[in-house]
């Protein structure tokens, strides 16, 4: 267990360094934009954004299986409950995994489909211009440090519940409770991968440069 924790602190540093810098190119392109016209970092930043636009949309549609997982099984539980007689502690802690999951993999997802709650009294009629400057400030002023400071008070929570192989307090319980604190910290590295996507959109309109095509909100919502 030591050597994975290991493995794991070399990914942190690794990946500390990959988003310093995928977070610097979209501020390098609106310096170079602005100091010679044009930047010759719109084309990476434009591939940037829509690599990071991949990964949400994908670990958008893989977890939101969930949501139908979380139906079935509660109803199978009220059944079991209510007309066998019949309870099932596993399935009961099976709900809580689904919706601790559904809800924080799906956030960099609902970022990026622009789903969260967002306060519109000054957005919602400002100029495209203009929305984008607040999206690049809001990435960078509270998006980042946000999750930076979660992925902070995570690490040492999340690793000693990985040392022992936290399970259920429940001796029928499902013995994953390290598993389900981990989606704490992926949720905090998703967002920051669509945030890396939100300040290259920004960064890009800004400039009138293309940007990256994302799928419209409301298409093919359903897995059903």
């Amino acid at each position: 267990m030591d050597g994975f924790l290991a493995m794991v602190d070399t990914a942190r540093w690794i990946g500390a360094g990959a988003a310093a810098f995928a977070f610097t190119l979209p501020l390098a392109h609106l310096l170079a934009a602005w100091a010679a016209g044009r930047s010759p970092l719109a084309a990476p930043l434009l591939h940037l954004a829509s690599a990071s636009e991949a990964v949400s949309a994908l670990t958008g549609r893989l977890v939101w299986w969930l949501a139908l997982g979380m139906v079935l099984v509660q109803f199978a539980v009220i059944l079991q409950r209510y007309v066998f007689g019949i309870g099932s502690i596993a399935m009961q802690e099976a709900i809580i995994y689904m919706h601790g999951f559904l809800f924080l993999l799906a956030a960099g997802f609902t970022l990026m489909r622009d789903g969260h709650v967002r306060v519109d009294v000054l957005y919602r009629t400002a100029s495209p211009r203009r929305k984008a400057a607040i999206n690049l400030l809001g990435t960078y002023l509270f998006l980042v440090p946000f999750m930076l400071l979660i992925l902070s008070a995570a690490e040492s929570f999340v690793a000693q519940s990985w040392r022992v192989l936290e399970g259920s307090k429940e001796t029928s319980g499902i013995q994953g409770v390290f598993l389900l604190k981990s989606a704490i910290p992926a949720f905090a590295i998703l967002m920051l991968v669509q945030g890396v996507a939100e300040a290259a959109k920004a960064a890009l309109s800004l400039t009138g440069d293309p940007l990256p095509a994302t799928e419209p909100a409301g298409a093919d919502e359903r897995p059903l």
